[in-house]
């Protein structure tokens, strides 16, 4: 039997429980979703009704609480600048946590923050002020991170590595290290990588030699015990071009031996491991074929 659980971002629309049907329909054992609309700040609480479908089908579809990764709404920026859109950001966080508590998950992935600052780099001092910038934004999410596990229970919250496109944060190891580091409770923080991210931020992961390098650097600066999903997509642009665009296994930069790399290292055992490439009319095979990359 497979120790990896192979699945890809499913869709809500419709109900909650539909992300576990189109999982279904996928023969995937993982799956990814949001717990509401990514794009709105407000969503309905739960009814009786939705919760006792959504639990009949998690029960039909035999998936592990622990093997699906809801992801958060777009909208929320824990290290936003604006003291009030902050606020906003910190309270849409913790209802995220609560509303993935309801559903019986145990795990919420977020992409971290981002400082919005925008210096010309002819600036006097450029690297200084973006280096101060992103420690100030740095703290400012381990603050929100801090603020909401203390006002929530049981779900653990799970950055997620960035391209690093803008002034978006977490797309070096270093900034994962120095946010975990923050945490009062290490039982509710994790990782999760997203290849596409890592090869764009700078990681190559294309032959077993860059592979190794980079994964000892993951274990080495942020520790292999907080790696708990992962987002596998290929890459349409090149090494270190720090712009997020995915694409189809194995059509991109990145290839097909990274992914036979991941199906067979025991850091990715019993964690999700969530297609979220560009052409859903191919994921049943993309899942199929990830599966027969094993060894």
């Amino acid at each position: 039997m497979s120790n990896k659980y192979v699945g890809a971002h499913t869709s809500i629309s419709g109900g909650v429980e539909n992300a576990i049907f189109e999982a279904m329909d996928l023969e995937a054992k993982a799956f990814a979703m949001f717990t509401k609309n990514q794009r709105r700040w407000d969503a309905k609480p739960f009814d009786n009704k939705t919760l006792d479908t959504w639990f009949d089908a998690l029960h039909k579809s035999g998936i592990q609480p622990k093997h699906i990764l809801p992801h958060d709404s777009y909208l929320i920026n824990l290290g936003h600048p604006d003291e009030q859109k902050l606020i906003k950001s910190q309270m849409a966080f913790e209802d995220e946590l609560n509303r993935c508590d309801i559903l019986g998950l145990e795990k919420l992935n977020f992409h971290p923050g981002s400082h919005l600052l925008k210096i010309p780099k002819n600036t006097p001092n450029y690297e200084e002020l973006i280096y101060e910038a992103e420690i100030n934004t740095l703290e400012t999410i381990a603050h929100s991170i801090n603020k909401a596990i203390s006002r929530t229970k049981n779900v653990k919250a799970v950055i997620e590595n960035t391209a690093g496109q803008g002034s978006n944060l977490g797309y070096k190891f270093e900034h994962l290290a120095y946010i975990i580091d923050k945490i009062e409770d290490k039982s509710r923080i994790g990782v999760c990588i997203d290849t596409c991210h890592m090869f764009v931020a700078g990681y190559d992961i294309r032959t077993k030699e860059a592979y190794d390098k980079t994964w000892q650097k993951f274990d080495t600066i942020v520790g292999r015990e907080f790696l708990m999903g992962m987002h596998i997509n290929d890459s349409k642009p090149k090494l270190s071009s720090r712009v997020d665009r995915h694409h189809s296994l194995g059509a991109g930069e990145i290839g097909w031996d990274a992914f036979e790399y991941i199906m067979n290292d025991s850091r990715m055992d019993d964690i999700p491991l969530v297609l979220e490439t560009i052409d859903k009319t191919l994921w049943k095979n993309e899942i199929k074929h990830m599966y027969k990359l094993q060894r």
